[in-house]
């Protein structure tokens, strides 16, 4: 039987040491401020303005939350109505979602100018946005069903739907669908696609996880401001995040540490845990061959402590397994703590779709790092591809060389990985190329 991943936390009281005077402040100020740690902002630019605006009301409430969203709907040249409906939804974050932005970064030049093309070919663009990301995915999922009956409602003539998302958007209609089903409502959907899902799970070193905690305790509180650790500690990091910790303190399991992500895919799994009647296709972020980022397992990332040694901060690569491997420490005043893991696997540098994680703690804390170390894999390509295994115990090489197996290894009948490891989300002309090919036929 596989060894359970764990986390644990040593922690040290400093006796007899006395606490920063006024003029030796415990937060190395003023690069410490109250912002959300994790969260990233598309691009900005212009995009075009939408035909039609809807709001929406979530169909089903889940843990007493009915979310609502909004869709902005593009219609393809010389439509007056919907024809050939596509639902792009919108993925992890936090906060209310921002679709022009998401039009933007999906319509990039570079990147092939994937929403353009599809409008050229006939397709009618449905951006599916959310009130708050971060909320559970079963209730962003109600506001997904909701679009699909509004969608195929409002739709001119039989052309199924095409239905999917970026990140955790590809989960939320994931969800949708399958719920549908089960509950033998019709979709109307013939495809379903993923930009860079965590089918799997996702991944965010543990131990900048803890800082995102320890130091939030000590930047003074912006009132109607969400702190730096609100959106690792919100309902949509704990289903989404293959591993993840509740506090700074907190020893134990990492991979059931949260009861919403254990109770979501026991739901999921309720409901055939995929559609089955659509086609589902996805792509990844991530290397096909195997090839992960050049992070070295148990490498330094920064060791770092501020002029008035009061504070420190160290964060290391995550070791490959192994009992009690050190990740780090983090140090303010009085106390000192320092964590290490057991069978937690060095996903921090297998081939995947990329999250500037160190680099941004680095940034919050004004430590400067080696580029090298800005970035860690945040979806690995192994999930995003929906390979078949277990989402808790990853009993999987997360850098497998995905290139060498057969398609029937998927839950997906069709995906493409990218040629390199490029940012989570980021619209890369293969594919681009891949799903059009796919929508258009």
């Amino acid at each position: 039987m596989a060894q359970q991943a764990e986390i644990h936390v040593s922690r040290k009281i400093f006796e007899g040491a006395q606490a920063p005077s006024a003029d030796q402040p415990a937060a190395p100020a003023p690069h410490l401020r109250q912002h959300v740690w994790f969260a990233s902002d598309y691009d900005g630019g212009t995009a075009p303005s939408p035909t039609f605006e809807w709001q929406l009301h979530g169909n089903y409430s889940y843990e007493g939350k009915t979310a609502t969203g909004t869709a902005h709907v593009y219609l393809a040249p010389g439509h007056r109505n919907l024809e050939r409906p596509l639902i792009l939804a919108d993925g992890f974050n936090y906060g209310p979602s921002d679709l022009p932005g998401l039009w933007e970064h999906f319509d990039k030049k570079e990147g092939g100018r994937f929403l353009t093309r599809l409008r050229d070919s006939g397709i009618d663009i449905i951006l599916l946005g959310f009130d708050e990301r971060h909320t559970y995915i079963q209730a962003n999922a109600g506001v997904a069903a909701a679009c699909i009956d509004r969608a195929a409602a409002e739709r001119i003539g039989s052309e199924p739907l095409i239905v999917g998302g970026v990140s955790m958007g590809g989960m939320i209609t994931r969800y949708a669908l399958a719920r549908m089903e089960y509950e033998d409502l019709d979709h109307q959907t013939g495809t379903y696609f993923s930009w860079d899902t965590p089918h799997q799970g996702a991944w965010i070193p543990l131990v900048l996880q803890q800082m995102a905690y320890f130091f939030e305790a000590f930047i003074p509180e912006v009132p109607g401001s969400p702190k730096q650790a609100e959106l690792v500690r919100s309902p949509a990091a704990q289903q989404l995040l293959w591993a993840w910790v509740e506090n700074s303190k907190y020893e134990g399991p990492v991979a059931t540490s949260s009861r919403l992500r254990v109770d979501f895919l026991r739901e999921l799994a309720g409901y055939g845990n995929f559609p089955r009647r659509p086609k589902k296709i996805g792509v990844a972020n991530g290397h096909g061959a195997g090839v992960g980022l050049k992070l070295t397992p148990g490498e330094t990332a920064f060791d770092w402590k501020n002029q008035y040694n009061t504070v420190s901060a160290k964060a290391v690569v995550q070791p490959d397994k192994g009992e009690k491997e050190p990740i780090g420490s983090m140090h303010i005043a009085l106390e000192i703590r320092r964590s290490s893991t057991t069978a937690v696997p060095a996903l921090d540098g297998v081939p995947g779709g990329t999250l500037g994680s160190f680099g941004m703690v680095a940034k919050a804390l004004g430590i400067e790092v080696d580029d090298r170390f800005d970035s860690t894999c945040f979806v690995p390509a192994v999930s995003a591809v929906a390979l078949d295994f277990d989402p808790v115990t990853w009993d999987i090489d997360p850098a497998l060389d995905i290139s060498s197996i057969g398609r029937d290894r998927s839950h997906l009948d069709d995906f493409l990985c990218d040629n390199d490891n490029s940012p989570h989300s980021e619209p890369r002309r293969a594919l681009t190329e891949f799903l059009v090919d796919h929508f258009v036929g």
